[in-house]
């Protein structure tokens, strides 16, 4: 059964859906197929107060391994994950979300400054973020859930100026893009929370 007839047996359960998705790339293995490779879109808000005297330096998130990969991960019970068929990230994810993060602070119009490790920026503080999840759960339902930690570190002297861990979970269904769209609105809610929260931290 090809990927786009899945989204097509509504009656089905959402979980019986993706283990379909999963597996229907096994039989192809030693092909030439390719993956569809899919992107995230970077917050456009911000809502919190300007911070114009303000420079920022996003560090790269850390990860555990099986979420820093091209991969796009699925929970399919609560101590087993898999990956999506036919389907990967642009990048290494913890790359793509450093980089989305970087766009959502530029953006929002209301700080300095953002840059990278490298771009030889003064900055005043870090944004230090851990990626917690960021996968379909196919354990109850199907929804897509990003959650991600982090901390707005002093660069002068090291303290940390503010913690908080963000969650977003959303409906995630149907075929592979259904699916990451979801992922992508997920990630998209709790970048315009970093945003925010980090325009009150600073």
């Amino acid at each position: 059964m090809a990927v786009s007839d899945l989204s097509q047996h509504r009656s089905w359960p959402s979980r019986t859906a993706i283990a379909l998705l999963l597996l229907a790339g096994l039989a192809g293995c030693g092909t030439a197929a390719k993956n569809d490779t899919f992107d995230l879109r970077a917050s456009v808000t911000g809502t919190g107060p300007a911070a114009k005297g303000r420079q920022i330096l996003v560090q790269q998130p850390i990860a555990l391994q099986a979420i820093d990969s091209e991969q796009i991960v699925v929970r399919v019970a609560p101590s087993q994950i898999q990956y999506l068929s036919k389907a990967q990230w642009g990048d290494k994810l913890p790359r793509m979300v450093q980089a989305k993060l970087v766009e959502a602070y530029e953006n929002s119009g209301k700080v300095g400054g953002v840059g990278v490790p490298g771009q030889g920026l003064a900055i005043d503080y870090q944004l230090v973020t851990e990626i917690r999840s960021f996968e379909i759960d196919a354990t109850a339902g199907s929804r897509a859930v990003v959650e991600i930690s982090a901390k707005i570190l002093n660069d002068r002297n090291g303290s940390v100026r503010a913690q908080k861990v963000f969650r977003q979970v959303v409906p995630a269904n149907g075929s592979n893009d259904g699916l990451v769209k979801g992922l992508d609105r997920a990630f998209a809610g709790v970048t315009a929370e970093i945003v925010n929260w980090t325009l009150q931290s600073i």
